[in-house]
């Protein structure tokens, strides 16, 4: 039994189509520790501009031991990052502080603050929406009709009429689909 499993696996293994493998092609040359370069694009698009590459200015990071850290980052371009967190939250879940800024294509300079804690990502920034300030003022007509709801409610209580509500809600009888559709058109 065990020279028919093996047999089997053998001839499986034999008919497995085989495939030709090109070796990757060997990798570039890496580039300067301060500086970025895109990667290389598709060679399908030939109308894709390699940017130049943007310096690395600052990059600054601490780990503690303790799970404390510190991140700090600024490229030539104006992009600015710093964060700093600790594992301070709810069984042991870091929470982070934070800010972020770069120049929006407009000429816009967009600086964002954050904290991320158990209460999830809370961004500031003057460049974000903001709700409208609750509660917010209620139309003439909504107070009205809430106004006319509540006198409906009072006569009604008045009257004694129970079941004024259930008899003022039209009674609909539905026909229960039909067993035989026809045939399809």
């Amino acid at each position: 039994m065990k020279f028919i499993l093996i047999s089997a696996l053998a001839a499986v293994a034999l008919a497995a189509p085989q495939y030709n493998y090109d070796a990757p092609a060997p990798a570039p040359a890496p580039a300067p520790s301060n500086s970025y370069i895109a990667p290389a694009a598709s060679n399908r698009d030939d109308s894709f501009e390699r940017p130049d590459p943007v310096a690395i200015l600052r990059d600054d990071r601490v780990h503690e031991e303790d799970g404390r850290f510190n991140v700090e980052f600024e490229a030539e371009n104006g992009i600015k990052f710093a964060q700093a967190g600790s594992p301070d939250g709810d069984e042991g879940s870091v929470v982070k502080a934070g800010m972020y800024s770069y120049t929006a294509p407009d000429g816009t300079l967009v600086e964002v603050k954050y904290v991320a804690d158990e209460n999830g990502f809370q961004p500031q920034s003057d460049l974000l929406p903001v709700a409208p300030a609750f509660p917010h003022p209620i139309p003439q007509f909504v107070l009205d009709q809430i106004a006319f709801a509540a006198e409906e409610d009072a006569r009604r209580a008045r009257e004694g009429d129970d079941d004024s509500a259930e008899a003022s809600a039209p009674v609909r009888s539905y026909a229960p689909p039909s067993s035989s559709y026809g045939t399809p058109q």
